[in-house]
C-alpha cells in the first residue's frame, strides 16, 4: 500500500470527523428511538418462535435533544466538506481512491508508533 503524505490540517479534520461521528453515535443510543412522539408497536408472533419484535411508545425528542443532534449534524457537514474539498486531492495525479481511504485509517498508524 502506499504511502501518503498527508498535510496536518487534513489529518486533523478527518480525526476530529471520526470523534465526531463516534460521540454522537454514542449520544444517539441515550435518544428515544423516535424523534417525533410516536406509539409502540408490537408484531405478531412469528412461526417457529415466541419471539415478538417491538417498541414501546416513544416521547420524541425534547428541545435539547433535537438541538444536540442538529449541532452534531452540523459540525459533521462541515468536517465532511473540508476532507472532502481538501486542495490536497488535487495534487493527486490518480489514486485518489486508496489515499482517500489510507486517510481513514492514519490516526490508527499515528496510535501504534506512539
Amino acid at each position: 500500500m502506499p504511502t501518503y503524505d498527508f498535510p496536518q490540517d487534513l489529518r486533523d479534520a478527518q480525526l476530529a470527523l471520526h470523534q465526531t461521528r463516534a460521540a454522537y453515535e454514542q449520544y444517539a443510543t441515550t435518544l428515544p428511538w423516535s424523534a417525533e412522539p410516536l406509539p409502540g408497536w408490537e408484531s405478531e408472533k412469528q412461526p417457529h418462535t415466541d419471539f415478538r419484535s417491538g417498541k414501546a411508545d416513544s416521547p420524541g425528542y425534547t428541545k435539547e435533544q433535537a438541538a444536540k443532534v442538529a449541532g452534531f449534524q452540523e459540525k459533521l457537514r462541515q468536517l465532511s466538506v473540508l476532507v472532502a474539498t481538501h486542495p490536497y486531492w488535487t495534487t493527486l495525479e490518480g489514486g485518489v481512491v486508496d489515499a482517500r481511504m489510507a486517510l481513514k485509517h492514519v490516526h490508527e498508524a499515528a496510535d501504534e508508533a506512539a
